[in-house]
């Protein structure tokens, strides 16, 4: 249980600047410093909107990676990084998205890239009062773009392959001092309706058995976000009861853009773990007044205790543009706020 009650947060990503976006597409112009550079001030406008919002937690907007999980193919061995996509016209897809093929061990001798990204993150938001987040992808999710082959032969071998490369990713990040963890297993709530949902617990545990106790630990569950669009059914029930015993301590379900539909559902959560609420719609650029997210708060009260409780976009805002992700995170606290002063909390 927290200790913040009606606790104000994000999932990890926030929108590139435009200027980051026009350097990603064009590095071959850019030194070794000069991208540093560019990463160092890409986190700090981040951080800057975040703290500016008035977050209890932040991250460090995930400014330097590709998409939420796709650079992390480039710190894996054994693969072949495939930069093309089966389709590359139409209306967006994550068919649009290309596979690597396995060219041996699945191995990261290097990490994944997440403990210097927390670092620097550290580094620049020195005596920020809000609690600094990382995130990592969980391994079933990262094994979504990998190919099996005869050394692995199915995504669940690919998985337990790459279970270990996580783990150790999060050792490091407690070893950092890093005192929260969000473990992003989308691809576990978008399969959740056909797929073992034990084994998926299974999984999930033993990525943060050597973890968990060690740092605040939280799941991302939702539908996939891709341009904006969702994957798998967009409903919560066929992930409980077994996602009900997963070793989290926040489990953070998707609900804006879905008209709080399932909102029941977060009394059982809050009964195992803290209940972190998507109150605001990454999908949408209706932008959510002050009065509208103090409405959602209540509605979430009705199922959930306020120590319970955690509010946060529906996803990562990195699909969202940066003009309409400010004022949305801005009114989101706002209204939470509003709450926690009428309820004198």
């Amino acid at each position: 249980m927290q200790n913040c009650p009606l606790r104000s947060s994000v999932i990890g990503s926030y929108p590139f600047p435009s200027w980051l976006e026009f350097a990603s597409q064009h590095l071959e112009v850019f030194g070794r410093s000069d991208v540093s550079e560019i990463q160092n001030d890409a986190v700090i406008a981040a951080v800057h909107d975040q703290v500016d919002a008035g977050l209890d937690v932040i991250t460090d907007g995930e400014q330097t990676r590709l998409d939420f999980n796709l650079s992390f193919y480039g710190y894996v061995q054994g693969i072949e990084l495939e930069a093309a996509s089966p389709r590359k016209f139409g209306p967006p897809a994550h068919d649009q998205r290309g596979k690597h093929a396995i060219t041996g061990e699945l191995r990261a001798p290097r990490g994944l890239g997440v403990v210097d990204e927390f670092k620097r993150l550290q580094r620049l938001a020195p005596g920020v009062a809000a609690t600094l987040k990382a995130s990592v992808p969980g391994p079933y999710t990262l094994s979504g773009r990998l190919v099996p082959n005869a050394q692995y032969a199915d995504r669940w071998a690919v998985t337990e392959a790459l279970l270990p490369i996580v783990r150790k990713e999060l050792e490091d990040l407690v070893a950092a001092g890093c005192k929260e963890i969000s473990v992003d297993e989308p691809s576990m709530s978008c399969y959740a309706y056909k797929e073992d949902t034990r084994r998926f617990v299974d999984i999930f545990n033993r990525t943060v058995e050597t973890v968990h106790g060690k740092t605040r630990l939280c799941t991302h569950l939702c539908f996939g976000n891709f341009k904006g669009r969702a994957i798998g059914p967009r409903r919560v029930a066929p992930m409980f009861p077994a996602f009900l015993d997963f070793k989290a301590d926040e489990m953070h379900v998707e609900m804006a853009s879905r008209e709080f539909a399932e909102i029941e559902l977060i009394a059982l959560i809050a009964q195992r773990m803290d209940a972190a609420v998507g109150i605001v719609d990454v999908k949408s650029y209706y932008v959510e007044t002050p009065a509208d997210i103090a409405d959602r708060v209540k509605l979430c009260l009705k199922h959930a205790p306020a120590d319970r409780l955690v509010f946060a976009p529906d996803c990562g805002l990195s699909q969202t543009a940066r003009w309409a992700a400010q004022p949305k995170l801005k009114n989101m606290v706002a209204g939470i706020r509003q709450v926690k002063k009428e309820r004198g909390l």
